[in-house]
Formats: C-alpha cells, sequence, structure tokens
C-alpha cells in the first residue's frame, strides 16, 4: 500500500513541485516577461474561480471555454471515426483497394492542419455564420482520421488466418465474420488508433479556434497573445494540457471496459 502512494501520489507531486520550481527559476532569470507562477495565479485567478462566467463573448470562464471547444471536438472527432474505420477496415481487405488509394492517404496523412483550415473555410463559405464552425470541423475530421485508418489497418492485416479459416469452416457469411472475427481480432489496435486520433482533434481545436477566432480556449489563447497577456497565455496552455491528458486517460478507461466485456 505504501509502495502504491508512493508511486501514484507521492512522486507525480514531486515532479509537478519541481516543474514549478524551475518555471520559477525561469521567470527570474531567463526571460522577465515570463510571469512567474503567482503572477499567474493573480492574473488568471478570476478564469479559474469563476470558470463558468460569462461577461462577454471572448471573456469567460476557463472552464466555459473548454467545453466550447470539447463540444466541436466530439463533433469532429466523431465524423473522423465514422470516416476513418471503414477506410481503415477495407484497406487491411482489399489489396486493390490499398494500391489504389494508399498513395493518395499517404500524401495528405502529413498535411498540417494549419493548410486545411483555410480550404475547409473555402468549402463551406457559402454557410455564413456557420463557416467557420464547419471548417474548424471538417479540419478536425481530416487531421484525426489519419491514425483510426492506418491502425485499423495494420489490425484487420494481423488477424491469424486460423481465425478466417475456422470462420470458413462454420460457413459464416461476410457480415458474421466481419463483426464475430475482424472487429473483436483488431479492437486493440483499433482503439491505440482511437486515442491517437482523440490527441490530435484536441490539438486541432486549437489551431483551429486560433485562426477562426471562436470562442474556445484557442481562441482565448489567441486573444490574450495579442494582448500580451502572458499569464493567461499559460493558463490556456494548462488548460489545454490538463484537459488532453484527461481525455487520454478517459479512452484508456473505455478501451479496458471493452477489453473485458
Amino acid at each position: 500500500m505504501k509502495k502504491l502512494q508512493l508511486d501514484w501520489l507521492i512522486l507525480p507531486m514531486v515532479g509537478f513541485a519541481l516543474a514549478i520550481l524551475a518555471w520559477h527559476i525561469l521567470s527570474k532569470t531567463v526571460s522577465k516577461d515570463l510571469p512567474s507562477p503567482g503572477k499567474t495565479w493573480s492574473d488568471s485567478r478570476e478564469y479559474v474561480l469563476k470558470p463558468f462566467a460569462k461577461r462577454g463573448e471572448m471573456d469567460q470562464g476557463i472552464l466555459r471555454f473548454t467545453w466550447y471547444s470539447l463540444v466541436l471536438v466530439a463533433k469532429g472527432y466523431a465524423i473522423a471515426l465514422l470516416m476513418g474505420t471503414p477506410v481503415g477496415f477495407m484497406l487491411g481487405l482489399s489489396k486493390p483497394f490499398t494500391k489504389t488509394f494508399d498513395p493518395i492517404i499517404q500524401i495528405l496523412r502529413p498535411v498540417s492542419p494549419l493548410a486545411w483550415l483555410p480550404l475547409g473555410l473555402v468549402l463551406f463559405l457559402g454557410a455564413g455564420k456557420q463557416a467557420s464552425e464547419l471548417g474548424a470541423l471538417f479540419t478536425i475530421a481530416i487531421c484525426a482520421m489519419w491514425p483510426t485508418v492506418l491502425n485499423t489497418a495494420v489490425g484487420v492485416r494481423s488477424v491469424p488466418q486460423d481465425y478466417l479459416n475456422v470462420a470458413k469452416v462454420l460457413k459464416l457469411s461476410r457480415w458474421k465474420t466481419l463483426w464475430k472475427v475482424l472487429v473483436p481480432a483488431t479492437l486493440p489496435y483499433m482503439f491505440t488508433g482511437f486515442r491517437l486520433s482523440l490527441g490530435i482533434a484536441w490539438l486541432v481545436i486549437v489551431a483551429a479556434e486560433m485562426l477562426t477566432g471562436r470562442p474556445g480556449v484557442g481562441g482565448f489563447l489567441w486573444q490574450e497573445y495579442n494582448a500580451l497577456n502572458y499569464s493567461r497565455i499559460i493558463l490556456c496552455i494548462l488548460t489545454i494540457g490538463i484537459v488532453g491528458f484527461l481525455l487520454d486517460r478517459l479512452m484508456s478507461v473505455v478501451e479496458r471496459r471493452f477489453k473485458t466485456a
């Protein structure tokens, strides 16, 4: 029990304390413009202590901004999984499909979200006020789908041939083979892709909000950068990191539930 407390409570606290100490030292020695932990708290505490307050479109509590970002991420992430999972299965199952589309995927996969967003805004230019949201959703979906595509394809190709032979002996239909054999065997690979895709979706939303000026963590960060308010920039960075950590842990819990089901 004491060993467990040391590993999961005391050591992380020591790590955070050392990080805050290093931050304080850097603010006093390397850069005078870098706010110290104390100044960051004093300048940002109103946004933390009143996390759901709304004083204006870009003057809201940090959790309200986070909620706006998470709603958009959830929509874009769902689209990414709905597109990426079937494409991954097709890549794993069909060699002609792979030869046809794999080069296109490899070309599109490394494109930055900063390049996709202008295209998304152009595509939905006729949507009026919804253009920025639809452009952000397009960018999240197109950037976040690739880990799901590639990991699902690897998982399908890794299914032992014996499993497929048993399915043939039992005369399972293609649909039953997919759901009874391929999906369960591929699930660990799929969840690896899902976790990576979720992380990318959260990164992309910050960039999208910064460029479009939408209310959210990214939009708030960009506003504070233009105002040269470095304390609130650090607040946004910490929020982005903490939320990303929690999302990854949440996906880990969901993965364990599926594995034990």
